[in-house]
């Protein structure tokens, strides 16, 4: 299904409307559509390496709105799920865990392959703050997108090969580089430490 889906992407790239379609599916991906604009982003750059800059932007754009859309899709609807799964004291622990590292959990995952949906869902569900939730969302997925657009643009189709050897590796590396300094800052406040 997902090779079927990435294929129908592909066959886009040589349309007239493949910009609004890049658009379209950048906001369907933020809070429903299960495959990333990266396959259709890549092939487009590919095609007109010098718009790969304007390319980035429509895909930024519509991968934030799409967020926006899934925001308000948690905050109308993901407390009352969460309620009936999930006793409302954890609920409060989690909600001030967001609270205090949300905008970092929604850059990160705006950046890697962590289903950046899941997290535009749960800030709504949570009422994260919507100015800190949009300006996460255009740092992690601008990041994203800019690089990848930007890449393909420079080095052309060679930097697709290193892009799906070293994304994973180096997304991997990210979150733990960032977990491991927001777990270090905690250590270093707690009085009495180090």
């Amino acid at each position: 299904m997902f090779h079927d889906l990435s294929q129908w992407m592909l066959e886009w790239a040589d349309s007239p409307y493949a910009v609004w379609v890049l658009f379209f599916i950048s906001v369907a991906e933020s809070s429903f559509f299960p495959i990333p604009p990266d396959i259709l982003l890549i092939a487009l750059v590919l095609s007109s390496p010098d718009q790969g800059i304007w390319l980035a932007m429509v895909t930024t754009a519509g991968s934030v709105i799409g967020g926006v859309i899934g925001y308000f899709i948690g905050l109308w609807g993901g407390r009352p799920i969460l309620q009936r799964f999930v006793a409302e004291k954890t609920i409060g622990k989690v909600q001030r865990q967001f609270d205090r590292y949300g905008g970092w959990a929604v850059g990160v995952a705006g950046f890697t392959p962590i289903p950046y949906k899941v997290f535009t869902i749960a800030s709504g569900a949570f009422a994260f703050k919507l100015p800190v939730f949009v300006l996460a969302s255009l740092a992690g997925r601008g990041g994203r997108f800019f690089i990848v657009a930007g890449s393909i643009q420079l080095f052309g189709a060679q930097m697709i090969e290193l892009v799906e050897r070293y994304f994973n590796i180096g997304s991997f590396v990210l979150i733990v580089v960032i977990v491991g300094s927001l777990v270090l800052l905690r250590v270093l406040r707690k009085p009495g430490s180090v």
